[in-house]
């Protein structure tokens, strides 16, 4: 009797959190992936750039892999691949501005960009025994897709990251009649985006940002400084267009977005008249009352070209009295502190700063809940399974599904790893893989972990000391030291009487410890680091990092 076909949906990320997305479909020993997404590092990351999923079982199974499948070009469904294309290549299809800007990703990495396949909105094509569909849909960047995946078990559809925007920049609105021809021909699994699912109402269109920057343009006396993400282009051509109309010159600043317009206007997603763009160079060669610079920094990352404007540490920019600071866009969870310390930084410095959602000057690029609705109506799914979101918000689109009449078992909220399973009649928790985070700390990609960032927190939290000594190698006597070297932890210079106490107790472990014919090292180096730690906690109530450091002459 033959096995029965079964399909498998593994989210590999994006699930509990916002961002690394990717998502694994798989039937018999054929798989698709959804995405490859990266996400920024959480306050406790200490030191992290970026991480990434855990790709052990795509590693495990790389053979089966038929292709990637990209639904837009922002980071945390595209910023994955330049690491995960270093380990094996397949096909990698995606919409043109999306595949420019990975393109440019990859560049950077040194990764070969000969895998990458172009398809446009509205496209379908055939992965093995998956048939791929390729959904216009709006986003808060162009050329964004829902999917349609056509598996011998049954439809699934995946919106990606979605609106309905009826006055969309480009003109170019949701495919809404693809969404309800799959609807009506019938679909096993939904699955939606539920980054807005606790929004009541809709969300509005990205148009309406255009006439608060009117207002804020048609205000502004001096320079006017515009942040927001490099990869949302809509944005950046509505500030162009206002500038345009104030007879503004427009100067791009930060990496990312320089490269983001750069490749924008080659691929022709970004319109300006010549001469409207001017290098950063040249601002000083107009009045501040013709310039614009759109650059980086939203979030308030460290790094970024607008944080170090604020705090007067940027090489080309300075902020001076009376310029105008727009910050189109709202803090990621997590980043709040940051962005409202960027906000007082500017004020001091004498900025009027427009911000928040009350300004007008930002909207989302995801679906509230009367826009998911229409999206359950259109498609109405056996199955749903809400994606891309904070637990919480996976609940409330679960809930939102619920009081749209599906049955409660018919809807799984899963979690990285889990193995959803579905035949054509039943649908169910099949078992889990490896899935979890992978840290990229420079040029390190998976040696930074737990116990590392562990030794980080405690580094920061409390310092390090380092204690020296040199010991004979056969009889274990004391030459030299023991040498403490404190970082971190106290001014030694004000802290001699607490450095002479740690000496002393330094060196009574020591005697203890070779107390014997044949010195142990490693029970050395345990009493001191015993002992010390105790001494310190017992005087200071902290626990810093102890390394002893026993020389052998």
């Amino acid at each position: 009797m033959a096995k029965q076909q079964k399909l498998q949906i593994i989210p590999l990320g994006g699930l509990g959190e916002i961002g690394k997305n990717m998502t694994v479909i798989r039937v018999d020993d054929e798989i698709i992936v959804i995405d490859s997404g990266l996400m920024f590092p959480e306050e406790d990351m200490l030191g992290v750039d970026l991480v990434i999923p855990d790709i052990t079982y795509l590693l495990e199974n790389k053979n089966c892999i038929k292709a990637i499948v990209l639904t837009h070009g922002h980071e945390d469904h595209i910023g994955a691949l330049p690491f995960i294309l270093k380990q094996f290549s397949v096909p990698v299809y995606g919409t043109r501005l999306t595949l420019g800007i990975l393109e440019g990703r990859l560049k950077e990495n040194g990764v070969d960009s000969n895998n990458l396949h172009r398809v446009n909105q509205g496209d379908i094509i055939n992965v093995g025994s998956f048939t791929v569909g390729f959904i216009r849909v709006n986003h808060s960047i162009p050329d964004a897709v829902g999917l349609s995946i056509k598996t011998p078990l049954g439809m699934i559809v995946h919106t990606g990251d979605f609106k309905l925007d009826y006055t969309p920049i480009d003109g170019k609105m949701t495919d809404f009649r693809r969404f309800a021809d799959l609807g009506n021909k019938g679909v096993l699994v939904l699955m939606a985006d539920s980054t807005n699912s606790e929004n009541d109402g809709h969300t509005q269109s990205e148009r309406t940002v255009g006439a608060a920057f009117d207002k804020a343009f048609h205000g502004a006396r001096q320079r006017i400084i515009v942040a927001t993400f490099s990869s949302n282009v809509h944005r950046i051509q509505q500030v162009i267009d206002t500038a345009v109309r104030y007879k503004r010159k427009v100067a791009i600043l930060g990496r990312s977005m320089v490269n983001v317009v750069t490749i924008s206007l080659e691929l022709g997603y970004i319109h300006a008249p010549e001469g409207t763009i001017i290098d950063i160079d040249e601002i000083n060669n107009y009045p501040m009352s013709r310039i614009v610079i759109i650059t980086t920094g939203s979030q308030g990352e460290p790094m970024s070209a607008l944080t170090r404007m604020s705090q007067s540490d940027h090489k080309k920019v300075g902020i001076v009295p009376d310029d105008t600071v727009i910050i189109s866009a709202t803090p990621i969870p997590g980043n709040e502190k940051l962005v409202a310390k960027t906000v007082d930084n500017l004020m001091k410095l004498g900025a009027n700063v427009i911000y928040g959602r009350n300004e007008g000057i930002h909207v989302s690029g995801h679906a509230s809940r009367e826009e998911l609705k229409l999206m359950h109506n259109l498609i109405r799914p056996k199955f749903f399974i809400p994606v891309h979101g904070e637990y919480h918000h996976l609940v409330q689109h679960a809930k939102l599904a619920r009081e749209m009449g599906m049955p409660k078992e018919n809807i799984f909220i899963g979690e990285n790893g889990q193995v959803l399973e579905f035949t054509k009649d039943t649908g169910t928790v099949a078992g889990r893989v490896t899935a979890g985070m992978v840290m990229v700390d420079g040029l390190g990609v998976g040696d930074v972990g737990n116990i590392v960032l562990r030794d980080r927190r405690q580094l920061s939290q409390d310092g390090i000391l380092i204690v020296v000594v040199a010991m004979d190698h056969a009889t274990g006597e004391v030459i030299s030291g023991p040498d403490i070297v404190s970082r971190g932890f106290v001014y030694v210079r004000e802290s001699e009487e607490l450095m002479s106490g740690a000496r002393q107790k330094v060196e009574q472990a020591l005697k203890e410890a070779t107390g014997r014919k044949i010195p142990e090292w490693s029970l050395i180096k345990t009493n001191v680091r015993d002992a010390l730690g105790r001494y310190l906690y017992e005087k200071t109530r902290r626990r810093p990092m102890i390394m002893p450091i026993v020389m052998e002459i």
